[in-house]
């Protein structure tokens, strides 16, 4: 079966209410979660995506077991601690930067050795940063130039740390939390802000860990060694997979939609924040608070009056992994764009602040690049014709769900490489536009 799509007309209006992929990051921490709860957790409306279910493999092989029925997964955890491991196990986090991140700290005081590997993607990315306060905290780590492989070996001699997490990564920070789960005492990180999925669930689940918040950073004290129930979760829509929708419906004509159910945590919604700074007017409705998170129905509408931004990094985190599709908004939006301190995106699962230039360039818009800092040359008239074929971009889904957002906006005739690329996070994303009149071959 052909790897390729073709795209060589632009979608007509719509006017639609869907729902987008489950949350990626919220279906991974639950699953990692249940593996250490008392008890039998329910899990339903998990994504089923391949670093999910990379997930649900790398439990099973830690000894936990779980099973399917209906649309809810059954996970039975033995507590913290808990797992079942054997002498040479090996975990495959696949494209999984969430998942190899977070396994590590909870494999702190794994009596046996345990090798984590990863797809040649992952295996490019720099683990240094969860290495680091591993080490600081007894734990014995080894990998060379701080790449995949890494070998980790627990200890029983944990100790509770003090740590700056300046990058405002939230897969540090939760490799953190994680560890101090197992570490007697009171582990405190001095933490950047970013993603909160991990705080809110342990909130929800009663654990004792305490947040403090002063200007960009959160104080953040956790106390370990102490067991928590199982659990019931039904995971929300993923704001990273709405994206995609909510600019298609913003540069496409006469169009509306509303994305039913989405997770709209304060910390994910940077794209909504900055799309309407640029004249978007998306609205949030029916809003509910469920364990923790922020829940909503977004409506969105064509708006061919966008304009350019000078965007604070402040919002960097809370849209690190939405700027591709900004930076799209940005090519149709009068003005030039401005945009700071992006150095993060180069560390995801392909260079994406390289390549999202390379392709505002192959589009026709002018982009000027100073270390982590981009200029964003808008064109209101951006209409393409010609022929692009986008590939050789590491298999990163996102890229994937760029182009073919572009292609139905912009015109021209495209062949976009890689489409099993979307199994990572949103395997019914063509399926979904199609549904909206998008002619894909």
């Amino acid at each position: 079966m052909s790897n390729q799509i073709f795209i060589s007309q632009r979608v007509g209006s719509f006017k639609k209410k869907i729902r987008v992929a489950s949350d990626k990051s919220i279906s991974i921490r639950t699953i990692l979660f249940a593996s250490q709860a008392v008890g039998m957790s329910k899990i339903s409306n998990l994504l089923e995506s391949e670093d999910v279910l990379n997930t649900l493999k790398t439990v099973k092989k830690l000894g936990i077991n779980f099973k399917k029925k209906k649309n809810i997964y059954i996970i039975e955890g033995f507590g913290l601690n808990n797992f079942k491991i054997t002498k040479n196990t090996k975990i495959d986090a696949g494209n999984s930067g969430t998942l190899a991140r977070l396994i590590l700290g909870m494999l702190v005081k794994t009596k046996h050795k345990v090798k984590l590997i990863g797809d040649k993607s992952l295996s490019k990315r720099d683990f240094s940063r969860v290495l680091k306060p591993l080490r600081l905290l007894g734990v014995n780590v080894k990998s060379k130039k701080n790449l995949l492989p890494i070998e980790i070996s627990g200890t029983e001699f944990l100790r509770p740390i003090s740590y700056d997490e300046n990058i405002g990564s939230a897969q540090v920070k939760s490799c953190i939390i994680l560890a101090a789960l197992n570490t007697p005492g009171i582990t405190q990180i001095n933490a950047k802000n970013s993603r909160n999925h991990t705080e809110l669930m342990l909130k929800y689940l009663k654990y004792p860990i305490k947040i403090k918040k002063s200007n960009n950073y959160d104080k953040i004290s956790i106390k370990g060694l102490h067991q928590f129930k199982s659990f019931n979760y039904k995971v929300p829509g993923d704001i990273s997979s709405a994206a995609f929708f909510i600019v298609l419906t913003l540069l496409s004509e006469k169009s509306e939609m509303v994305i039913r159910n989405v997770n709209v945590n304060e910390s994910r919604v940077g794209i909504i924040t900055i799309l309407n700074k640029m004249g978007a007017a998306i609205k949030l409705r029916n809003s509910v608070i469920y364990n923790g998170e922020k829940i909503a129905d977004i409506h969105v509408k064509t708006n061919k009056n966008l304009k350019a931004i000078n965007c604070p990094s402040k919002l960097n985190s809370a849209a690190i992994d939405e700027f591709l599709i900004i930076f799209l908004a940005c090519a149709k939006a009068k003005g030039i764009s401005r945009f700071k301190d992006l150095g993060e995106m180069n560390k995801k699962e392909s260079k994406r602040l390289d390549l999202g230039v390379q392709f505002l360039k192959l589009i026709g818009i002018k982009v000027e690049k100073f270390g982590n800092n981009i200029n964003i040359y808008g064109n209101p008239n951006l209409s393409l014709k010609g022929n692009f074929e986008i590939k050789n971009f590491l298999k990163d889904h996102r890229i994937f769900f760029l182009s073919c957002i572009a292609a139905l906006t912009l015109g021209g005739n495209w062949i976009i490489h890689d489409k099993d690329s979307i199994n990572t996070s949103f395997p019914d994303f063509l399926k979904i536009l199609k549904k909206l009149g998008a002619q894909i071959y």
